[in-house]
């Protein structure tokens, strides 16, 4: 009989770091592989299903307008409650650090099924930055009985933890996903800029730690960058979220060479990617991503959970006060040699392969632990 694995996501960036996942768990026939989703976010995992031809078993579409984290604790705890009765899956996977991951993680640990970890490890060692994620993550590695660790310093972060699971070092799935995507070279067509006409800077801007005063501090930065090179547009995709749109639109909204967008499907996204300068951004993921594709990331937070990006140079941290973005900026805008080591540093974030290997170590696991 196949083992039954039940992959939990509600959110975009696991729906691209998991695909990968699922489609080499699918593809395998000694698992049985249940795809489900909360509904922390809606149309954005929609657009990943598709993109990756994948398609969920069960939803429990907990979305709510405003919804809080204990809202969504607590819906996908008592949703996944019922569901993992129901199933009796014989793993439960999950990516990364999200309140749907945790949640999930959580409600596996209370029915003593195991739980394996997409993406282990990473840290800032300060527990309100980022703010839930730090706690998050380090909460479901201390339940997880497989921690997939992206890096050799994600491994050294679970070992110093203490964690009862096992570590295994794996690349991370999002180089998998992106790779994959890349190589169709997506299209990003966005209303009246002109790609070959400017350097188009990409940013994003979505963090919670990021909302109020150094939202206003990040646009008053982008505006001086503007200001300084004329010869540069700024492409903006827009999170749904209020608190940060509509700071966002009142400060640039205006500029003419400000592009304020939609957020971007992923395949959009991985096309900006290739035809953009430089990367100014509060993503995680986009620090794993843009090295592959050869762009720098300037990263606009006080701490990074990725500092072997830090450490290669394909990343530099550079928070949020509008003269650190502005220097920053300037120094790869204003010189070919700095945009070059940046450009050219090589990815420490894995080779394509997470995926594969993952699929691997729980197939081995269960050939260890079932009893005969």
């Amino acid at each position: 009989m196949p083992h039954r694995i039940c992959i939990i996501l509600g959110t975009r960036p696991e729906a691209i770091k998991l695909a990968p996942v699922i489609q080499r768990f699918r593809a395998n026939p000694a698992f049985d592989t249940q795809v489900v989703l909360t509904g922390q976010h809606r149309e954005m995992v929609d657009q990943v299903m598709q993109l990756f031809h994948l398609t969920a078993n069960r939803d429990l579409a907990i979305m709510q307008p405003q919804q809080s984290l204990t809202d969504i604790t607590c819906l996908s705890l008592r949703g996944l409650e019922a569901l993992f009765a129901e199933l009796n899956p014989q793993m439960v996977l999950v990516q990364g650090d999200t309140t749907t991951a945790f949640a999930a993680a959580l409600a596996a640990f209370y029915q003593k099924i195991p739980v394996g970890h997409v993406e282990a490890g990473l840290r800032t060692d300060n527990l309100f930055n980022p703010f839930p994620e730090e706690a998050n993550r380090r909460l479901i590695s201390q339940i997880a009985q497989l921690n997939f660790a992206p890096t050799e310093l994600a491994v050294q972060h679970l070992q110093q933890s203490g964690v009862t699971g096992e570590i295994h070092k794996t690349g991370n799935t999002v180089i998998d996903a992106l790779l994959t995507v890349a190589a169709r070279h997506p299209d990003c067509p966005v209303p009246n800029l002109n790609w070959d006409h400017y350097r188009v800077l990409l940013a994003t801007v979505h963090r919670r730690e990021n909302w109020g005063a150094p939202l206003q501090d990040i646009a008053q930065g982008f505006l001086a960058v503007l200001d300084k090179f004329p010869d540069t547009a700024l492409l903006l995709p827009l999170h749904r979220n209020p608190t940060v749109r509509e700071p966002l639109t009142a400060l640039l909204g205006e500029h003419p060479r400000v592009y304020l967008t939609e957020p971007l499907d992923y395949a959009e996204l991985v096309g900006a990617i290739q035809r953009c300068y430089l990367l100014l951004t509060d993503s995680g993921g986009i620090q794993e991503e843009a090295p592959s594709l050869g762009k720098p990331v300037l990263v606009l937070r006080e701490t990074t959970e990725r500092p072997e990006a830090v450490t290669a140079g394909t990343a530099r941290l550079i928070g949020t006060r509008p003269d650190d973005i502005l220097a920053a900026a300037a120094s790869l805008l204003g010189s070919a040699d700095a945009y070059s080591a940046m450009a050219n540093a090589v990815n420490p974030f894995g080779d394509g392969r997470a995926a594969e290997r993952i699929e691997a170590i729980v197939q081995d696991y269960f050939r260890r632990t079932t009893v005969a």
